[in-house]
């Protein structure tokens, strides 16, 4: 616990550090105070945005669209990752298209998916899902390409079937790079969700972003972004506890 606690202490510290450096710069007019706000400014308007922006009801549903999208983009993104690993002409066929889609701005197709799902949760939610699905793909065949060949061959050595040769040795091996795809795709899933939000002005930390900046409230929209940024301090922390329960001897 002391090891861990250390580490974090030593974050929060260069944090404030960080702050007072800010502030300071700002108080010294060397930071234009119309486009930074005062650290102190911010800190102060959290329990207005919270009173009367209603910001825990935007944080859940911001987080909640999230949650679905990872939920979604983990089971068809590893699904199809081992389709590709498996299916040799899949692979070939549109693995080249796959790593194209990833660069691809699909934020900007919003339009089109408000014509099919409507101004609801779910055009953000899938919006989110299709963005953020081929780092995952790609990730999950990175992992299960480079599994090492002795361990493949030991299992086949023991006699192990093709689905235990998965379960057993090809997903634990290649369950580290799984992860960091999971990762990179709920990055762009939130990105893609924050700014959907802001962009159809539909519901969550998006929609309250939008309205403060269009307030020119500098204060409120630093503390907003701020719930934006506890969203992905969140889902980090789920993700490690559930690589730790996956693999317990990491």
């Amino acid at each position: 616990m002391r090891a861990q606690a250390v580490p974090v202490a030593f974050g929060v510290m260069c944090l404030l550090l960080l702050l007072g450096l800010v502030e300071a710069l700002i108080r010294a007019g060397l930071i234009n105070p119309f486009i930074v706000p005062l650290p102190s400014e911010i800190l102060l308007s959290f329990r207005r945005i919270v009173t009367e922006e209603h910001v825990v009801s935007r944080f859940m549903l911001t987080f909640g669209e999230a949650m679905m999208a990872t939920l979604m983009l983990s089971v068809a993104g590893i699904a199809l990752g081992v389709l590709l690993h498996r299916v040799r002409i899949v692979r070939l066929a549109t693995e080249t298209w796959i790593a194209a889609l990833a660069s691809a701005p699909l934020v900007l197709m919003y339009p089109l998916f408000l014509v099919m799902f409507g101004r609801s949760a779910w055009t953000i939610i899938m919006i989110a899902f299709v963005s953020a699905l081929p780092p995952v793909i790609l990730k999950t065949l990175e992992g299960l390409s480079g599994a090492r060949p002795v361990l493949i061959n030991v299992g086949r050595s023991f006699k192990l079937t093709p689905s235990q040769l998965y379960w057993k040795i090809l997903f634990p091996a290649a369950l580290p790079t799984i992860f960091v795809g999971v990762r990179l795709g709920m990055i762009v899933a939130l990105i893609n969700i924050v700014g959907v939000e802001f962009l159809i002005n539909f519901g969550g930390l998006g929609q309250l972003v939008n309205e403060l900046s269009e307030r020119y409230d500098l204060p409120g929209t630093y503390a907003a972004i701020c719930f934006v940024v506890l969203v992905s301090v969140l889902f980090f922390m789920a993700t490690e506890r559930i690589e730790r329960w996956l693999r317990p001897g990491t």
